[in-house]
Parts: C-alpha cells; structure tokens; sequence
C-alpha cells in the first residue's frame, strides 16, 4: 500500500502503443460478428455495453470528429450499419429500456428485454454521438422504465426480473442526469431542480440512504446491505452519491469529519481503495485477490471523486497498465502476458488518464488526448457540453483537478 509521501513522484513515461490501441478498436467489430468468433458469441447478450468500451476508449484517443468517422457512429461503414440507428434497434418499446443487443436487422424488434445497465450504455454511446435530442429517443418512456425499477427501500432493481444491485442505482441516476430529469435532494443547495419539484421521478432521498446502508465496518461497499465490499461497488455507490450531490453523508454519523481523522468515511474508505494496490503495482478489487487493469477505473474514479488519488503510488499503477499492453496487435489485458479485451482497454486508458499518465505521454508524442470524468465515465469535454454537474470533494489542501472544477466541490478540509 502507498501512502501519500511516496505517491508524489512523477509517473515513468514507458512505450504507449497510440496506433495499435486506435486499430484493435476499431476492428474489434467486423471480428466479433464473424461467424466463427467465439468470443462474438459469448458476449453477444451485452453488445450494447461493449460499443459503448469501444467508443469511449476510442474517444480519449481520438477527437469527437475522428472517432465519428472512423467507427460509423453517425454515418455509415461500407455493409456496417450506422451505430446510432443499431442503437435504436436495440430499443425494448415494451418496457421502455434498451437491450443488450438486437436481433441484427433495423427494423426488427428487439429480442431482449430492457436493462438498466444497456440503457445507460445507449444513452452514453447517443450522448457521444450528439444525439441525446434525436427524435426517435423516447425520452418519458425511458425515464418512466428508469423510475419503475426504484423500489420501497430506495434500491434499484436491474429489470422486471427484480436482481437488486447497487450497480442499478448509479445507472438509474446516470440515466436521469443524462436525460434531464434528475431531482436532487433538498441539501443540495447548488441545484437548480430539488425533490420536492414536479419533476421529480425517483424519490431521490431514499437512493442515498440505500446507497448508506450498503456500506460496511471497513469503509467499502457491497451489492446489497450486508454484502462484501468490493472496489466495482464502491465506484458505483460514490459515484451515486457524487450524482445525488450527497456525497456528505459519507461521514454522517462519524466521530469526526476530514483529512486531519481516521474515522471520517471518505477517510476510511480511501484506506481501504489504497490497500488494494499490490507489490506489482497494480490494484485490486478486495483482499486477497490478483491486481487487474480494469480497477484502475474503479478505484481510481472513487479516489478523483474524494481527492485522494495520491493516496495510492500512481507512478508504480501507470507502469503496471503500460506492461499490460499488447505490443503486437494493441489492447490492453487484465494482467501482463494475458490476451486483451476491449473492456480492460477502456478501464486501462482511464486509469491513465486519471493519473495525468495520458497528458504527460500526449506530451511526450505531440499529441493532446482527451480526459475522463470519474463520475459520468465520458469524456470531460463532453460532460461539460452537456452541462452535467456532480459533486467531488477537494483534497486535503483545499484544492482540486482542473478536470472536475465545473462539478460542486465539497470541502474536504473542514473538520467539525
């Protein structure tokens, strides 16, 4: 585990393949529909999520317009249909949500139910392709699918079929915020819609204190109240809580409040994320377990979100994703030496990212690349643009990354 006086020294700059990364994107479709690709078949159920890694890794490589025109994300391909019409395609108009996958024609309807985790997929995959005003996007249906999965307790269930998740309360919240229609709770004194307006759908209160009651004696989050924590939980729930604009009852019910306690929650949570980084450098997602790429993301946009990314050894994190490249076709794997997915290429570029990796390398080569915001999981212009605003706590010093100064920044140097 690091702590934060040796997590200050500059990150190494190792070989970055830009080129290979680019073109293992974006040949990663015409591989996975070949008839003859197992790994096709097996995630043919959660395509949706998989174009989705696939645009918004290409997007922190390449500029809104390139990534448009070499994915066919408004136009179309050679035979490839455009994205956002397959997007579309992949509407469920019986429950209001999008699907994982359609059945492969346009016009068909689509075979599979609606899910929170592919709505939230398609409407980030429409928000990168500028089409969140598109005429043919249902927008009271999705919200009305979003609102009915809320249940007594405050929880969110994934579909009709009832699976309750605390990943399903940050994409019912994201969904709502990148709709519009996202009521905030009546301390959030910066927002411009509260809970008590007509506009409230969901009744945001008891989302966070769900979210509250899923945490555990050691800081971390489970699935659901009692559950192990577990580091893709914890960037659900934050994140949540960062959307919600609630991010103070992090410590609610704490001795004490701040960077100067180790009893404060976001204190104690940061502990517990910066003990996942193992000897390789890498980070995992509970105890006992192998470091892997892709908690880069998840405990990386956890710690942005509080201010506590030094709190972990980014020089020794970077150099553990750049060993997990592939060197001959481009990608990124889970750990070194293991074949590469679009998924772990996502999350491995974001981890990059978030810890100025990306910058100082766009330096090095000339080029400028792109920002993820931890909390939408988009890229920051793009936030911006949309005039998305979450809620992120400043570091110990009062300060914060120039990436997340349009969002309310909570102070975290206050102690009670």
């Amino acid at each position: 585990m690091a702590t934060p006086n040796d997590a200050t020294a500059a990150p190494s700059i190792g070989p970055f393949y830009d080129a290979l990364h680019a073109n293992y994107i974006i040949a990663l479709g015409d591989k996975l529909d070949s008839p003859s690709s197992y790994e096709g078949a097996v995630t043919d159920h959660l395509r949706m999520s998989g174009v989705y890694w696939s645009l918004a890794g290409l997007s922190l490589l390449r500029d809104a317009d390139e990534v448009d025109k070499l994915m066919g994300l408004t136009s179309s391909i050679g035979e490839r249909p455009v994205i956002i019409d397959w997007v579309f395609a992949c509407y469920d108009e019986r429950t209001g949500g999008f699907g994982g996958n359609c059945s492969g024609a346009i016009d068909s309807p689509c075979p599979h139910d609606g899910h929170l985790l592919y709505t939230l997929s398609a409407l980030q995959i429409l928000a990168m392709a500028d089409a969140l005003d598109d005429e043919r996007l249902d927008r009271e249906a999705i919200v009305k699918f979003v609102a009915s999965l809320q249940n007594e307790d405050g929880s969110f269930s994934g579909d009709e079929w009832g699976e309750v998740d605390t990943r399903f309360s940050y994409c019912a919240l994201s969904c709502l915020a990148l709709l519009g229609r996202l009521a905030l709770p009546e301390w959030a004194t910066d927002a411009e819609v509260k809970s008590k307006d007509e506009g409230a759908v969901i009744d945001i209160n008891k989302v966070v204190h769900y979210i509250i009651s899923c945490r555990n004696f050691d800081g971390g989050f489970g699935c659901v109240p009692g559950a192990e924590s577990h580091a893709g939980q914890v960037f659900c729930c934050i994140g949540a809580l960062s959307i919600a604009h609630s991010l103070h009852l992090l410590n609610e019910g704490d001795a004490s409040d701040g960077c100067n306690s180790n009893n404060g929650g976001a204190d104690l949570l940061s502990w517990w994320l910066a003990e996942r980084q193992c000897d390789s450098g890498g980070l995992n997602g509970r105890p006992e377990k192998q470091a892997d790429v892709c908690y880069s993301w998840w405990i990386l946009s956890a710690l942005s979100i509080m201010g506590r990314v030094s709190w972990i050894n980014t020089s020794k994190l970077g150099q553990f994703i750049l060993n997990c490249q592939d060197d001959d076709d481009g990608g990124i794997a889970d750990r070194p030496q293991d074949m590469p997915d679009v998924y772990h290429t996502l999350f491995g570029l974001c981890g990059l990212s978030l810890i100025g990796h990306m910058g100082k390398i766009g330096d090095k080569e000339g080029r400028t690349y792109r920002e993820v915001d931890p909390v939408f999981a988009l890229p920051t212009d793009l936030v911006q643009r949309l005039g998305l605003k979450a809620q992120v706590i400043s570091d110990c010093g009062g300060k914060v990354e120039d990436r997340l100064k349009t969002h309310s920044i909570l102070d975290g140097t206050k102690t009670p």
